[in-house]
């Protein structure tokens, strides 16, 4: 069984002995048979706790780009068990984390993953190359590639945001001017994944951990190992698909793998900072809860190596500061900060010099909310002011003239002409992949918001003008455009799939848009899964043919089977193209005018005859 551990308030006078001045409420990792948080003899077997070596952990997950000190409940507000608190915002981080620091030694900072694909405008469009500034700015020491991390390419991971190289032209399309008047440069820091490999080479793509060393107050140093992990969900996933490019290794296997590996270095004291997560009844009212953990963060926990001392998790936007017995039965803290930085976690060590081992029964780990009632950091403020700035200017940057309205108002045969012209769009995209796309299917899904004739109210704006702003709000969520293979037999039945019994047993219609050089008509007057005939289906002027293969694109959340149609999922040899933001863009910059398609790709045979 877990054996859990609540929240254990020590008077003023033990925080000082153990913690060295640890602020905030904390749990000591003591192991009892009811699973309760108790006090043990702290003497070590005898040995002087002054000897001791401590060390602070600090560390955030799941940023997303969320600079700007938001409003809103999920962004800019906490639950917690004293009630509500307003949180969050980069200015205020840095503030909460110096006067973290106040008192230690040694600190280490680090990020558990996504600190990219930041979705406020300001810093998704200019690529989360503001968020690299601020992390660069707080010296953070090392971040774990989320999931996020591979949304646009392994190579843009790589190359771009870690080493500064340029793609596009600079200041335009990447490598933008940051708030110093100085060229985007890359981080400062390491990004980790002890699993996530080249899918063509077997080789990690990125280094599996990093040794730290610390003063052991004798003048020589203790090696402090950080094993970075990647929730294998990664290769797969809707936005971060690599599906071709990238494999995942399991998180256990890969931990004690590289555990055995630091030991054999001699590193004793070593931390697992996993990128996946779970969460707790507590959940929502209690940022430093443990009740009733799940999900597989606690069953990496139960099975990762005894020679881990913590492990800092994130993917799950959850809060949560456990204690989980490891394997041999020795307690140790799994802690998760929320996102959007609106906590900041904590985990103090205190480290025999002699072994270079952690004291796992003074360990102590805390939550703490980065609330706003502490001086905004100026630098850092005058930092997100500046891409704020930035931003609106971004918004305001024409792409193409529109002669009419895209709607997302649909006609009786499920067209309108936003969808159709995402459509053209995901396929311009994908004609452009290697074994490149034949036509497009495209959900709703992406379609978010009408682009009008009529200008609106930003200053920049006029009649028949599509701003980059415009754009952003009605087409995209971050999902890169594929090229799959599907048969005519998978495509006809896809086709099929618009068609979906309802709770109530009524016939729901899901319409899918297809590109201007497919037309095709359906029967409703026939049942359902029989409204297609290949014979009234016509891909680049000839009939679909069920035992032939066709390269489709389509945007991943629609292949992997997230809008429903399920066959889908059949797809063979996944290309990635651009992300679904990026391509639209550049489909109407390479357009220049646009004008709203006659909607009469789709027709219904009841009307045609």
């Amino acid at each position: 069984m877990k054996k859990i551990f609540k929240r254990l308030f020590l008077v003023s006078f033990v925080v000082a002995l153990v913690c060295n001045g640890f602020m905030g409420s904390s749990k000591i990792l003591a192991s009892q048979n009811d699973g309760q948080a108790e006090a043990k003899d702290t003497s070590h077997n005898g040995r002087n706790n002054n000897n001791l070596v401590n060390l602070q952990l600090l560390s955030l997950t799941d940023l997303h780009g969320y600079l700007q000190a938001f409003n809103d409940k999920s962004n800019g507000q906490i639950m917690t068990t004293n009630g509500p608190l307003t949180v969050g915002g980069a200015a205020y981080m840095a503030t909460h984390l110096n006067n973290l620091k106040v008192g230690h030694e040694n600190s280490i900072l680090f990020s558990a993953g996504d600190d990219f694909s930041g979705w406020p405008f300001e810093v998704a469009s200019h690529h989360n190359e503001p968020t690299i500034e601020f992390l660069n700015a707080i010296g953070l020491d090392f971040s774990v590639a989320g999931n996020h991390e591979f949304d646009a390419s392994k190579e843009f991971l790589t190359e771009h945001m870690m080493k500064g190289k340029s793609f596009g032209v600079r200041d335009v399309d990447s490598s933008f001017t940051d708030s110093t008047g100085k060229k985007f440069k890359g981080a400062d820091y390491e990004y980790l994944s002890a699993n996530v490999r080249d899918a063509h080479t077997g080789d990690l793509v990125l280094k599996p951990y990093i040794i730290k060393k610390i003063p052991n107050g004798k003048g020589g140093t203790i090696p402090v190992g950080f094993i970075g992990l990647t929730t294998p969900t990664t290769v797969k996933g809707s936005t971060s698909f690599q599906e071709g490019t990238l494999t995942n290794d399991p998180l256990v296997e890969s931990a004690n793998r590289y555990a055995k590996e630091l030991k054999e270095k001699g590193v004793e004291t070593i931390i697992a900072v996993v990128h996946e997560g779970g969460s707790t009844k507590s959940d929502g009212y209690d940022i430093n809860g443990c009740d009733s953990p799940f999900g597989p963060i606690f069953d990496f926990a139960k099975e990762a190596s005894p020679a881990i001392d913590a492990i800092v998790s994130g993917h799950w936007h959850a809060k949560f500061n456990c204690s989980i017995d490891d394997p041999a039965g020795n307690p140790r803290p799994v802690i998760e900060g929320a996102n959007h930085g609106r906590l900041l976690s904590e985990i103090n060590l205190s480290i025999d010099p002699n072994s270079k081992d952690v004291v796992r029964n003074l360990t102590t780990s805390t939550n703490h909310p980065v609330t706003r009632d502490v001086p905004a950091d100026p630098e850092i403020e005058k930092m997100v002011s500046y891409w704020v700035e930035r931003g609106k200017n971004r918004w305001a940057e024409p792409l193409a003239k529109l002669t009419g309205d895209l709607s997302r108002a649909r006609n009786a045969n499920g067209e309108s002409t936003l969808a159709d012209v995402a459509a053209d769009a995901h396929y311009a995209a994908g004609k452009k992949a290697e074994n490149p796309a034949e036509f497009a299917l495209t959900a709703a899904s992406p379609l978010r918001g009408d682009l009008l004739y009529k200008k609106g109210n930003n200053p920049a704006d006029y009649d028949g003008q599509i701003l980059f702003g415009e754009q952003w709000q009605a087409h995209g969520y971050q999902n890169p455009v594929l090229v799959v293979t599907l048969t005519g037999q998978q495509i006809k039945q896809i086709l099929e799939e618009q068609w979906r019994k309802k709770p109530d047993g009524s016939d729901g219609f899901y319409p899918l848009a297809v590109s201007h050089n497919v037309h095709l008509r359906y029967d409703k007057s026939k049942p359902i899964n029989e409204r297609i005939d290949p014979q009234n289906v016509n891909i680049n002027g000839e009939l679909l043919d069920l035992n032939r293969s066709y390269r489709v694109a389509a945007l991943a959340y629609l292949v992997i089977g997230a809008d429903g149609y399920p066959t889908f999922e059949q797809y063979r040899d996944p290309v990635r193209a651009e992300v679904d933001y990026w391509a639209f863009i550049n489909y109407l910059k390479e357009q220049k005018v646009i004008e709203p398609p006659a909607l009469n790709r789709v027709t219904s045979a009841s009307n045609s005859q």
